[in-house]
């Protein structure tokens, strides 16, 4: 970066690592955050107006990887019994995730999927396999070229339950004289099995200028950036009908793992593929990590508050409602102020029309209901700053 501090390197309004913590942020499984820095950032980052909620701290590191890491634990060691509020006797079992300020493009899904694999399987990383056929290179001179099947390229954020990082640290200390790249090649010396899932192709690391360049393309964008979503459910047993954050008397439900809500549900997709941050399925999977039949109002909002979280706010909506049955002419103005209010827009930003498929498939025959939904979404101005009281040891901040 020809001497450049990357992590502090502008990106839009604020640093490339106000984007990561963001990015972290807004994933579901992240509770708290340190941020370890050098000594003498440590009291203008812990000001800055860029700290998500969810940064309780901001401390100083080390000359290396495993010396920061093991600053930022031992503050969670000494402020977990406050934070937890008398509940740490299980803190060991907990997941420690470590992400590099310099990765501002990781996605909330990766992040917790790795927090995820790592509570079940004690440790685990994202990788990515490598494409490019790979040469060792002696002397400005090939000798090998190598077997590529196996290797594949770590990102972070890497994830190890404590018990198992501090069994690690107790063969080889992080002050001690060997250095370790990352957490999983200290666990790979302890013998410690890490797990590995799929990578993130744009998780990229900012190592080159090209490499800022185009992450402040993605997270900068000079205009607003749009997105579409798409659902359709058929209809169950029961009544009344939810659609569009309201309810329909004397209709079926839609059935599904939630309240069925297709309206809502192609909506949040279109925000977050606006935001490149994946789909709902994936941050609320029809499983038992989703309580059943939750009000797609709670879904939608939570994807507002992963927007605000990644510096970006909803814009406008146009929305498709495709039904044989019922009639919703009569809805379409309710279901227009419904969603305005949940996204916190003007009702003219919002656009809601319903059609009966000119009574052809499944919706036209009056099996099923579907939904379309073109969004568009901006970046948050101005910069908005932490909540008064912010980084107290005495309080704790869920993401």
């Amino acid at each position: 970066m020809g001497g450049q501090d990357k992590i502090r390197s502008t990106v839009g309004d604020r640093p490339l690592v106000a984007w990561s913590l963001r990015a972290l942020a807004a994933a579901r499984s992240v509770e708290r955050i340190v941020l370890v820095v050098p000594a003498e950032h440590v009291a203008g980052d812990a000001a800055a107006a860029w700290l998500p909620d969810s940064v309780v701290a901001v401390v100083a590191g080390g000359p290396r990887r495993q010396d920061s890491v093991a600053a930022g634990i031992r503050w969670l060691d000494d402020h977990d019994g406050r934070l937890d509020q008398g509940a740490s006797d299980d803190r060991r079992d907990r997941v420690i995730l470590v992400h590099d300020g310099a990765r501002p493009l990781v996605t909330a899904a990766l992040v917790d999927g790795v927090a995820a694999a790592a509570g079940e399987h004690g440790a685990a990383i994202p990788v990515l396999a490598v494409a490019e056929t790979l040469k060792r290179v002696v002397d400005g001179r090939i000798v090998e070229t190598v077997e590529r099947a196996s290797l594949a390229a770590a990102q972070t954020p890497q994830g190890v339950r404590r018990d198992l990082l501090e069994r690690a640290w107790t063969r080889f200390p992080p002050d001690g004289p060997r250095t370790f790249t990352d957490e999983a090649s200290l666990l790979e010396a302890c013998r410690i099995p890490v797990h590995a899932i799929p990578g993130e192709p744009d998780n990229v690391k900012v190592t080159l200028p090209a490499d800022l360049a185009r992450v402040g393309a993605t997270l900068a964008p000079a205009g607003p950036r749009i997105g579409f979503g798409h659902d359709v459910h058929p209809f169950g047993p029961s009544e009344p009908l939810r659609l569009g954050g309201i309810d329909i008397p004397r209709a079926p439900r839609l059935f599904g793992h939630s309240d069925g809500d297709v309206a809502l549900h192609a909506l949040a997709d279109a925000l977050l593929g606006a935001a490149g941050q994946g789909d709902l399925g994936r941050l609320f999977p029809a499983d038992a990590r989703t309580p059943r039949g939750i009000d797609s109002v709670e879904l939608l909002a939570e994807v507002v508050a992963r927007l605000k979280a990644a510096g970006l706010q909803p814009a406008t909506v146009d929305m498709t409602i495709v039904a044989g049955r019922p009639r919703l002419a009569a809805h379409l103005p309710a279901i227009q102020d419904r969603v305005a209010g949940i996204l916190g827009l003007d009702v003219g930003s919002v656009n809601v029309k319903a059609s009966t498929g000119n009574l052809d498939g499944s919706e036209g025959a009056g099996r099923s209901i579907s939904a379309e939904v073109i969004a568009t979404v901006l970046p948050r101005r101005p910069l908005e700053g932490r909540s008064p009281g912010r980084g107290s040891p005495d309080r704790r901040s869920a993401g």
